[in-house]
């Protein structure tokens, strides 16, 4: 099988690339007579129908950082790296019944104007470049670098030759509809594209199964697979269990039990609750009822991600493996040698799209790892110009500012934010498990905001003072746990090998504790912006529920059968 992109390849790639931008331009087009405003923009004129919010979740979550950073981890750790999906659609049903209806009500643009309207200003504006920075610095940057890597091995040569230009053109291609078009070019475009990068997934993990054997039968693949490392589906792990193939313990990313009721519900719940780019789409649900549908849509989808985005890291593992079993640097492909001589795990779906993809498909599945790329970096572009615009700009520098002027103000936030991102990405290097990498960073500043936000929205006591303290005082907190792991002292105080699921959970409890004990110290009142809830605020359509027993009883199967 040739491993080169043939003029078919080219082709299906153009063909998805001009569908994409028509489908965008088109769908964010102007109606005759009405000039795009604010709520056309940044909500898509608030007009998403339950299937559109869904798959636009989903194509806003699954980037370079799942088909690529988790398959790489996949190839790293084997299953359990799933956890984060599978617990992922439970964490959906707990932010559409608790959170959303709050959300709703309150009519938000962005996740920090919730803290204007709770708490203060001051706290929204430190929340807002909490969240720009993450966004440009980790995010962004991230995905435009698993992109053009991605590319330049599928593509080229894997020598870095077209990297450079693959980032260019990645990013280029994101900023063609969603400056322009705003949300719903975002969404409307991600509803195509969540097809593709689920069926092109699947191709790629059906052809990776049908090259393990000689047979050539996917279900022979996949009993090989099962039969050559059933350690590596195990979804709870125990120390010592999975050693990486960089020699790192995989329990120090994934601790046991702590992926069911610890750090995990941490990392969940900030991400799917309280991150613009992902809350974004259901705030721009015709309804509140639409918008759980689509959660519950989304949370049916996350179910089978592992099958296209960690299977494929599991079989590119074995097929690396030496007679005995065991997988060392003369049996692995020599193109999993990063720089700095360790194996670059991440390379496993490139690996695989390059050298077992047939002619044709694998135009398709470049196109469908590009959906991937391409929807994320339009979403983190759009959700960065809003809290821009909505939260600083106008809060701070203009708050006269017309809707003309903010699409305006909008459009050139994005396009510096991917322009700094760009200029970042190449710097990244060999981080050997991007997703790991993504996690563990991201997991310095989400489990304050996460605290902050639950008292925000449950704890009637909880005050600014209280909420500013406990976000600010929650970055030294977690950077407690990162000075030894990186040398920066030997001092006895620091503790060492800490998983970072547990140093979230550590921190977000810690986070909790500051805000309850400060807002005691002032006065132990109901704070007056504190919300008032009640039990029919909760209430959820028999479809949602429905819904969400049958995801919970599915999830709970999955863990039976894997454990």
């Amino acid at each position: 099988m040739t491993t080169q992109f043939e003029f078919l390849d080219y082709l299906i790639f153009a063909a998805y690339a001009l569908l994409i931008l028509g489908v965008g331009l088109y769908m964010s087009r102007d109606k005759k007579g009405h000039q795009k405003n604010a709520e056309d923009y940044f909500l898509a004129s608030k007009s998403l129908p339950w299937w559109a919010v869904g798959a636009s979740l989903i194509a806003a979550n699954i980037s370079a950082e799942q088909f690529i950073g988790m398959s790489g981890s996949g190839f790293a750790l084997g299953l359990a790296i799933a956890s984060y999906e599978w617990m992922a659609a439970i964490t959906l049903l707990v932010v559409g019944k608790f959170f959303l209806p709050i959300f709703i009500e309150k009519g938000l643009y962005t996740i920090p104007e919730f803290i204007e309207k709770r708490f203060s200003t001051n706290l929204k504006t430190i929340l807002a470049v909490f969240w720009i920075a993450l966004f440009v610095f980790v995010n962004l940057t991230t995905v435009l670098y698993l992109g053009g890597k991605a590319l330049d091995t599928v593509i080229g040569n894997g020598d870095g030759s077209i990297f450079l230009n693959s980032i260019i053109g990645l990013g280029l291609f994101a900023a063609a509809y969603s400056l322009w078009g705003g949300l719903a070019a975002v969404a409307w475009t991600d509803v195509v594209q969540v097809v593709l990068l689920i069926f092109g997934g699947l191709l790629m993990t059906y052809f990776a199964l049908t090259n393990v054997t000689e047979s050539g039968n996917f279900i022979d693949g996949l009993k090989f697979v099962y039969n050559a490392v059933p350690e590596r589906f195990s979804m709870i792990l125990s120390k010592g269990e999975i050693i990486t193939p960089n020699g790192r313990d995989a329990w120090n990313d994934l601790p046991g039990i702590a992926v069911l009721i610890g750090g995990m519900w941490v990392a969940n719940l900030y991400y799917w609750g309280f991150n613009q780019y992902i809350i974004q789409r259901t705030l721009a649900a015709k309804s509140l009822e639409e918008g759980q549908k689509g959660i519950a849509f989304a949370a049916f989808l996350k179910l089978i991600i592992p099958v296209i985005v960690v299977l494929p890291g599991i079989i590119a593992y074995v097929m690396n493996l030496d007679e005995s079993g065991s997988l060392t640097r003369e049996s692995i492909d020599q193109g999993f040698i990063g720089s700095n001589g360790n194996i670059a795990n991440d390379n496993a779906a490139p690996w695989l799209i390059k050298n077992f993809i047939p002619v044709g498909i694998k135009g398709l599945i470049l196109a469908a790892l590009s959906a991937a790329i391409v929807s994320s970096l339009a979403s983190m572009i759009n959700s960065t110009s809003t809290i821009f615009t909505m939260d600083i700009y106008k809060s701070i520098f203009n708050k006269k500012a017309d809707d003309k002027k903010m699409v305006k103000v909008g459009r050139l936030t994005g396009l510096v934010s991917l322009i700094i991102a760009m200029l970042i990405a190449p710097q990244l290097g060999n981080l050997g498990q991007v997703f790991q990498f993504i996690q563990e960073y991201t997991g310095v500043v989400s489990p304050g905001i996460l605290g902050v936000f639950l008292m925000g929205l449950f704890y009637k006591k909880a005050t600014n003072n209280a909420a500013i303290w406990g976000v600010i005082s929650s970055i030294p907190i977690a950077m407690y746990f990162k000075v030894a792991p990186n040398g920066w002292s030997n001092s006895s105080i620091f503790i060492d090998n800490i998983p970072f699921m547990h140093q979230m959970l550590i921190t977000c409890l810690g986070t909790i504790f500051i805000i309850i004990s400060i807002s005691y110290l002032e006065g132990n009142k109901e704070d007056p912006k504190g919300i008032k809830l009640s039990k029919s605020i909760f209430d959820t359509s028999q479809t949602f529920n429905v819904s969400a027993i049958s995801i919970m009883l599915i999830t709970a199967f999955l863990y039976a059968i894997f454990w």
